[in-house]
């Protein structure tokens, strides 16, 4: 049963390739990642890496909440929530990008982490995403937790400054 979610998922993932079959390909035999249109099945929206694992810490206190697609670049320090598309959605915050239709996502297989890219929560293949509404709130109180440990007037220096 295990392999039948992760065949799933590797096809919904792949779904979003150009060319799924070369994407599968680049998965097992090339590089490891492959660049996936957003827009079309899923947007991301990524965040610094502090406040993406702060968000979704607090994504996971509810056991009954099942979690959309999740990945981190550990070298950019970013975290990147899947959601569902939206072309006029304009999500506001320090080093917040949301990416949609005409951009491409670099996405590692979802049964193993493939260079700097690995899913903290891999896709299910049933295509279940981030709802916006819970994700603004946990990214509202990571703020705030954030805004809490922080010094006031703090700037951010190193990888975290954008």
């Amino acid at each position: 049963m295990h392999s039948a979610m992760w065949k799933q998922a590797v096809e919904w993932l792949a779904a979003a390739a150009t060319d799924p079959q070369e994407c599968k390909r680049e998965w097992d035999h090339g590089k490891g990642t492959a660049l996936l249109a957003a827009g079309r099945y899923w947007d991301v929206l990524s965040v610094p890496d502090r406040l993406g694992l702060l968000a979704l810490d607090v994504l996971w206190s509810d056991p009954l909440k099942v979690l959309g697609p999740t990945l981190v670049d550990v070298t950019a320090r970013r975290v990147g929530f899947f959601l569902p598309p939206d072309p006029v959605s304009e999500w506001v915050g320090f080093g917040v990008r949301h990416v949609g239709r005409g951009s491409w996502v670099a996405v590692p297989p979802p049964y193993r982490p493939a260079g700097r890219l690995e899913w903290l929560v891999p896709p299910d293949g049933t295509g279940t995403l981030h709802a916006p509404g819970p994700l603004e709130l946990a990214l509202g109180k990571a703020t705030g937790t954030l805004a809490v440990l922080a010094p006031a007037g703090a700037e951010p220096t190193g990888p975290d400054r954008w």
